[in-house]
């Protein structure tokens, strides 16, 4: 027989049968998507306002009585039983710290930290940012007898940190996103295993190696052909029920389970496959077609990204607001507020957040840039990530999922939840004013504005000798057609200046307005890594018009390039980080129409037929290169091309035939 049933008691601690909470958990989200960011942010906002309020309804203990009420599953002579808040801390939140995990797997398979050289600078930002706030923490607390708890003050809360991001917008350029979201995952890292490690006790071995067994098995169910989804969802609630059982916290067996999950970057031949069983569903639509060609879409795409689409407004709408309802409510009448403002508790909560972070983070960033360690791109300016770094000491999710397991004391538990709203109110305030001062006191660009990243000879796709006098930089897009026209220009110009130019192609793909083009920029990097950057580049703009899957791959092997190696390449993580950092490049600079052409460093503001490419080139004789150093390590291995060719991407011309026919318009944003 299987019971469900609600049970209410008391929270007076003079009664010996009382309910005890052992309330835990939570943390971090990190929702990419700007949108369901700032709405996911908001409710959590007003979710824990409403603890506060509710909490503080004057006579009235309705809070502490709704959520220590609890809810009880009998099986036969086996019950489980928690409080509503344990349900939330140790369940829900369980799907929370999954959905961390498939980021975490995601990050290091196929972002930022599969590149150690991209990847050094947000890891020791992190690092720091972990090891400073638990130093300050502890400086306050040594003589309470809280030093324990020090964990508190380790992690940023994602779900916030990206809806302020998002409230900041413009002002928060793409590559300080990146960093602090990388960043962020480290952290979420740091956090779990100092939970797993530092705030677990009472160890059951026997659970924990049917734990274990669990985690084997979800690992071995990727090779089974069918039935997956139902498999994984049951060895899930076994996995979290041991884990459960076995004293570490159960939560952590989502972060486990989703580290086990597998996630690759979208197969061309697998979409391209599910794009034909659509037409044939188009031609004959019937129930078989149409399961084949869902089935066949739902595969071309890995079970992580999968998952994470599926999750992440249930977490983002649902589960951490819930969170914050059950763990935000602090009383705040005048005894507690008096106590709190002289609690080492409080301040040390405080100072490790707001203080600890932004030492940390800044701190080891900065030594980092000046030593010249890691790669700092355009737009990653010590300026923003003290912003940044500000902004990291929101720490709001996880910190309250800590007070819980490091305080038994209800008045300890009171001090630190009003040093954590505390921090997050003035790490918010303080970071949005420091970002918003830093996009001001920057210099509005004029209309001649310089190159950000200077050219460099390793990086950059150059042709002509990579020592000339004249340089010009061209911003493309292989499926624009006036970038194609554009091209017919830059043959005369080259013929013209011979071998005193330098001519270097970089990425701007517009994939609002050409869905391809991305895909034909990551797929001419990976002919690079062949030395067919020319020819690949040059078959693109021969036809614009089919830049699908199955017409790229065919012209690599047209081409007679290594088509395993292409694919692996195509699928790697290191021609996508090249693409996205031309893209990164151009947003700091605001091209928002391509072709865009830098002449000695400064943006080309006339016309683009070759008369007038000429003449502002001859003007540029003599005059200093501007742009930016470059201090940029070469970010793989081998370089990015074969070595310079007096041949270029040239070569097609307008299709009237003439290569100087130039339309004045460009592929606008």
């Amino acid at each position: 027989m299987v019971s469900l049933q609600l049970v209410r008691r008391s929270p007076d601690p003079e009664d010996p049968d009382a309910f005890i909470p052992e309330s835990r958990r939570s943390l971090v989200d990190v929702i990419s998507a700007i949108g369901t960011a700032r709405i996911g942010a908001a409710f959590l906002l007003i979710a824990a306002l409403t603890a506060i309020v509710w909490e503080n309804i004057p006579g009235s203990t309705s809070y502490l009585d709704f959520w220590e009420s609890t809810i009880a599953l009998r099986v036969g002579s086996m019950e489980f039983e928690m409080s509503f808040r344990h349900l939330v801390n140790d369940g829900l939140m369980a799907i929370f710290f999954f959905t961390v995990g498939l980021e975490v797997r995601r990050e290091f398979a196929l972002g930022e930290l599969a590149n150690r050289s991209r990847a050094i600078v947000p890891v020791a930002a992190a690092v720091a940012g972990l090891i400073i706030p638990a130093l300050i923490f502890v400086a306050f607390t040594l003589d309470s007898g809280a030093a324990h708890a020090w964990g508190i003050v380790i992690s940023t809360d994602t779900a916030f940190l990206v809806g302020a991001l998002a409230l900041l917008g413009k002002r928060v350029p793409g590559r300080l996103r990146i960093f602090l979201l990388t960043l962020a995952v480290v952290d979420d890292i740091g956090a779990l295993s100092i939970i797993a490690i530092v705030y677990t006790d009472d160890l059951q071995w026997v659970p924990l190696a049917l734990a274990a067994v669990g985690l084997a098995a979800v690992a071995l169910t990727r090779y089974l052909r069918w039935g997956r989804g139902p498999i994984y969802g049951i060895l899930a609630i076994a996995t979290w029920m041991a884990f459960f059982a076995s004293g570490v916290h159960p939560t952590l067996a989502g972060v486990a389970i989703a580290l086990l999950v597998p996630v690759f970057p979208p197969q061309r031949r697998q979409v391209e496959h599910a794009l034909e069983v659509a037409q044939v569903f188009r031609q004959s639509p019937n129930s078989e077609y149409a399961r084949a060609a869902a089935n066949s879409l739902r595969e071309s795409i890995s079970i992580n990204d999968r998952l994470q689409t599926a999750y992440a407004p249930y977490v983002a709408y649902v589960i951490l607001p819930l969170f914050a309802l059950a763990n935000a409510g602090v009383a705040l009448d005048g005894e507690m507020l008096a106590a709190a403002a002289v609690s080492p508790i409080t301040w040390g909560v405080v100072a490790g957040l707001v203080v600890g972070k932004f030492v940390g983070i800044f701190g080891a960033s900065t030594l980092m840039k000046r030593s010249g360690i890691g790669e700092f791109g355009p737009g990653l300016t010590l300026d923003r990530i003290a912003g940044g770094a500000i902004l990291t000491g929101i720490g709001f999710t996880i910190s309250l999922f800590i007070v819980d397991l490091a305080f038994d004391d209800a008045v300890q538990q009171n001090q630190a939840r009003v040093g954590v709203l505390l921090a997050t109110v003035i790490a918010f305030a303080l970071g949005t004013v420091a970002l918003r001062v830093a996009h001001r006191m920057r210099p509005v660009r004029p209309p001649g504005e310089s190159l950000a990243r200077a050219v460099d000879p390793v990086r950059d796709h150059i042709y002509g000798d990579a020592d000339s006098e004249l340089t010009l930089v061209e911003y493309g897009d292989f499926q624009c057609f006036f970038c194609l026209r554009a091209s017919g220009s830059i043959d005369v110009v080259r013929e013209h200046f011979g071998h005193e130019l330098r001519y270097v192609w970089r990425h701007a793909p517009l994939p609002r307005f050409h869905p391809n083009a991305v895909a034909a920029a990551e797929a001419s990097e990976a002919a690079a890594k062949q030395g067919a950057f020319v020819e690949f580049g040059r078959s693109l703009f021969a036809d614009q018009d089919n830049l699908r899957p199955d017409d790229i791959l065919g012209r690599a092997e047209q081409l007679g390039l290594d088509m395993d190696r292409f694919e692996a390449d195509l699928r790697s993580s290191h021609v996508r980080a090249r693409v996205r950092d031309d893209m990164l490049d151009a947003e700091v600079m605001d091209i928002a129409a391509v072709p865009t052409f830098f002449i000695g460093g400064r943006r080309h503001t006339g016309p683009h037929d070759a008369p007038s490419l000429i003449a502002a080139i001859e003007a540029s004789r003599g005059r200093p290169t501007a742009g930016a150093p470059s201090a940029e390590a070469p970010e793989d291995d081998e370089p990015a091309e074969a070595s310079p060719t007096p041949t270029g991407l040239t070569g097609a011309t307008s299709p009237d035939g003439d290569p100087d026919g130039l339309d004045p318009d460009t592929c606008r944003v």
